[in-house]
């Protein structure tokens, strides 16, 4: 088990390192841009093989216990180790990235983003994927920091250089926010570090190691410092004004991994490294953070609204982008409560977000290269979008993932927001609970104004508008039409053909659909693999 989370965890650098190698000339296929895609399908299947055994292997009757490990002195003098090991709050997140990488390198394939060489564009995929789940599954502070910036360069180039309109400037701005938060982030970091003695994560989060000589002075300093370089990447509001940028710009796999992917590992940061290893510090700033993330879930939604409002020439990719702000303010919420309920339907919304978030984006990708648009207004109206229609199997994909995102129940984006207010609604002993019960009531508006805004989605992409009335011309007479008056008399556009569904969209789609119900259906499989681990962090390692 600890070389095969090793494997899953160096396979995508090794990967990446030979997607740079001229093909062998048996394996060149059609061409060489080809088969460095096919490459990329062939890695991240065998990290997503790898990522399965270990969730196979892994033991379900002790899911809180560090499994797989591997604990290797790097650099003694500062006591930093390659430490390595999951349990069950980083499983569903280490085969969630697997998944969405595998899914976007099958896509890529058949559908590769306008852009330069597709060498550089597989290489930057397989690196983005190795920090991600190196993320996800080490257990040593300097180590999480690493992995952690591991991410900003490939996805900086992905949008700057596969990305459409405005790449340069939102990947500018992706890099700015996220490498500012990192360095304050740095810092607290090595506060923990220097104060405690260790950099070790799971000897910190036990109340009778080194985290007993933190003291809430520095416990707080180092949650506020910490907290800083997570909110940035969560997003939490006022600092998420980077993510519809660079969501917009970014080509489709970018989105999906940026959605789905990289906006966890912040939240997963909190869970990791904030409650347990600085308890009274994060007891000190939770009802602030779930202040500010129910202005976010209120913010997104009413963001998505003027969005979709007829004429406002909204772009569906940024709305969707902006859904994100509050949908993870839910997850933040539920951190915030620091109970088992609150933690646990967040960890359960990371996953969901993921894979609802993660479908949208494919789709809505595949909608602007069908039309050639994400506007809003150009989707209604006779001659838009009117999937139902056009597109039937399309249409009817849609309106899935957006009921989803709603959070209906039976499907996943439901147990986590309910999960999450019911935290809220009893939060941890010593946090206010009428400010907690104010945040709920505004997750609670915020749920509403989500299903207005998708439900109006659905009506103007799926349906279209109604055709205006089309007055009858009356008849006149051979030769007594002037040439300006039957100049004004000009044809009815064409209603746009859009294709249905392909079947490698088929391919890449499903899984994410199929996990969806089956989340919502049988959420115990989730939650009893993130309860007792979750358990143990909030208990101090008891």
């Amino acid at each position: 088990m600890q070389y095969l989370l090793a494997a899953v965890v160096v396979l995508p650098l090794l990967g990446a390192v030979g997607a740079l190698l001229p093909a062998p000339p048996g394996l060149k296929g059609r061409s060489p841009g080809q088969a460095v895609l096919r490459h990329g399908v062939t890695v991240t299947g065998v990290v997503l093989a790898a990522a399965l055994a270990l969730a196979a292997g892994f033991d379900h009757d002790h899911p809180a216990r560090m499994q797989a490990t591997t604990d290797i002195s790097w650099i003694p003098a500062l006591d930093i180790r390659i430490h390595l090991g999951i349990d069950g709050i980083s499983l569903p997140l280490v085969v969630l990235t697997a998944l969405l990488t595998f899914l976007c390198a099958l896509y890529s394939y058949f559908h590769m983003p306008k852009g330069p060489s597709p060498k550089a564009f597989v290489a930057l995929l397989l690196t983005l994927e190795a920090g991600t789940l190196a993320s996800f599954a080490v257990l040593d502070l300097m180590l999480f920091f690493l992995a952690f910036e591991m991410v900003l360069i490939p996805m900086y180039f992905l949008i700057a250089r596969w990305g459409g309109a405005g790449k340069q400037a939102a990947a500018w701005k992706f890099i700015l926010y996220t490498l500012l938060g990192s360095v304050v982030m740095l810092l607290g970091l090595l506060l923990i570090g220097v104060k405690s003695g260790t950099f070790d994560m799971v000897a910190l989060a036990t109340d009778n190691g080194p985290k007993a000589q933190l003291s809430h002075t520095v416990q707080l300093l180092a949650v506020l410092a910490v907290g800083i370089g997570l909110a940035v990447k969560s997003p939490l509001w006022p600092l998420h004004s980077w993510l519809p940028d660079a969501h917009t710009a970014a080509p489709t796999v970018g989105s999906v991994l940026l959605a789905g992917v990289l906006l966890k590992m912040g939240t997963y940061g909190f869970v990791r490294i904030a409650l347990p290893i600085t308890p009274e510090g994060m007891h000190t700033v939770a009802p602030y953070l779930a202040a500010l993330a129910a202005i976010g879930i209120i913010y997104g939604s009413l963001a998505c609204l003027a969005l979709v409002r007829k004429g406002a020439g909204g772009d569906l990719k940024r709305l969707i982008a902006y859904s994100s702000v509050g949908h993870m303010g839910f997850v933040l919420l539920g951190i915030a409560s620091m109970t088992p309920t609150g933690v646990n339907g967040a960890l359960f919304a990371n996953i969901a977000h993921g894979l609802i978030t993660g479908l949208l984006f494919f789709m809505v990708g595949a909608l602007k290269d069908r039309t050639g648009s994400t506007d809003l207004d150009a989707f209604a109206g006779s001659t838009g979008a009117a999937l139902y229609g056009k597109a039937p199997r399309f249409g009817g994909l849609l309106a899935f993932a957006a009921v989803a995102s709603l959070g209906i129940p039976g499907l996943a984006g439901f147990w986590g927001e309910m999960l999450a207010m019911f935290g809220a609604f009893r939060p941890a002993a010593g946090l206010s609970r009428p400010a907690f019960l104010t945040f709920m009531a505004l997750a609670g508006l915020g749920t509403l104004l989500t299903a207005a805004y998708l439900l109006l989605v659905v009506r103007r992409v799926c349906m279209g508008g109604t055709p205006a009335a089309v007055e009858a011309v009356p008849a006149v007479e051979e030769g007594t039409a002037t040439a300006a008056e039957a100049a004004t008399v000009a044809p009815a556009a064409p209603a746009p053909v859009i294709p249905d569904l392909a079947r490698h969209e088929y391919a890449a789609w499903t899984p994410l659909a199929v996990l969806t119900v089956l989340a919502g259906l049988w959420p115990a499989a989730l939650l009893g693999l993130t309860d007792p681990a979750v358990q143990q962090l909030l208990g101090g390692g008891k």
